[in-house]
């Protein structure tokens, strides 16, 4: 049973990440019925700490030795990304936190801490888009999900970007307190229980940069002509290249197939479309060459993992949808 919760902090800990934590867990909400738990913010780098932001410290007088009764452990986001030097006796806190059961929790570039620890070895974790790959070359033995927004690998627990925090959070509620509680605090705090999706949604891809300019204009004809169906033989002839040496140049260039670069195109047409228009689905899938609402529904629940009126009312508010 999840009772006694330490959240631990190191220099330039991200104010915001922190408060999802105290947030969630900090707070006494007996009053409507809900668990109290034994909540400490604990220092790996002595009483008083900077943060992210400027002229903003924060203290305690709880130490590491804390860390020796929590169920739960919670490492949120530090500016301390590209260091290679944590405390040794943190990292070995969190070791031994696991090896007797305790769970351990990451919130955005927190999971680097867990990295460093040898927690993410062998195991599935999520990390905040900007950062996935960066985890991946220093903890290769990680297997690092890009696109969704926490993992729960149990004992060790990985979220992305801030705001998926609170979904790791709440989850571990649902999971040991049931959903009703976890729906209360969520409800408390004015966020959804559940979010669909994944990071997939929120990442902005611009159009690809090619270094070959034949194979460039035709980028450029595509995402000018996403609504047109067209062929691997007609974008060939338009770069005036066989078809098979098109594919293979296209590959070269761009990291995927025409097919596939069409589609994803598309579907980021179909976001900017959603975010910033009040156009019905009928009228988006004709625009962005899918054809019918159920086929770009498919294909936007394939490449994002959450459907298009999902996405109007996340970004939009629940009136757009």
């Amino acid at each position: 049973m999840l009772k006694n919760v330490a959240t631990v902090l190191l220099d330039g800990v991200h104010p915001f990440e922190l408060g999802v934590v105290c947030e969630v867990f900090g707070l006494d909400r007996s009053d409507e019925g809900l668990p109290v738990y034994d909540f400490a913010v604990v220092s790996a780098a002595g009483p008083a700490l900077s943060t992210h932001v400027p002229g903003l410290t924060v203290s305690t007088p709880h130490g590491l030795d804390r860390l020796e009764e929590a169920d739960l452990i919670t490492v949120p986001a530090t500016d301390a990304i590209t260091s290679h030097d944590y405390p040794p006796e943190l990292l070995d806190a969190l070791r031994r936190a696991v090896d007797r059961g305790a769970r351990v929790l990451s919130v955005c570039s927190g999971v680097f801490v867990l990295g460093a620890a040898g927690l993410l070895d062998g195991r599935r974790c999520a990390a905040h888009w900007r950062h996935a790959d960066t985890l991946a070359r220093r903890y290769p033995r990680a297997m690092v999900e890009p696109d969704v927004l926490y993992v729960d690998a149990d004992p060790v627990i990985t979220s992305a970007g801030t705001a998926s925090g609170i979904d790791a959070c709440l989850h571990i509620v649902r999971k040991e307190q049931g959903p009703e509680v976890a729906n209360k605090i969520a409800r408390r705090m004015v966020v959804p229980p559940h979010r669909d999706g994944g990071q997939a949604q929120y990442i902005e891809r611009p159009l690809p940069k090619s270094s070959c300019d034949t194979v460039g204009q035709v980028l450029v004809w595509m995402e000018e002509h996403l609504h047109q169906e067209v062929t691997v033989e007609q974008l060939a002839a338009r770069a005036h290249m066989s078809p098979r040496t098109f594919a293979r140049r296209f590959q070269q260039e761009t990291g995927t197939t025409p097919h596939r670069w069409l589609l994803r195109q598309r579907v980021l047409l179909a976001q900017r479309l959603l975010e910033a228009t009040d156009e019905t689905m009928d009228t988006i899938a004709d625009r962005t060459g899918f054809g019918t609402a159920a086929a770009l529904r498919h294909q936007f629940v394939r490449a994002l993992g959450t459907t298009p009126n999902s996405y109007r009312r996340a970004f939009r508010g629940p009136q757009a949808a």
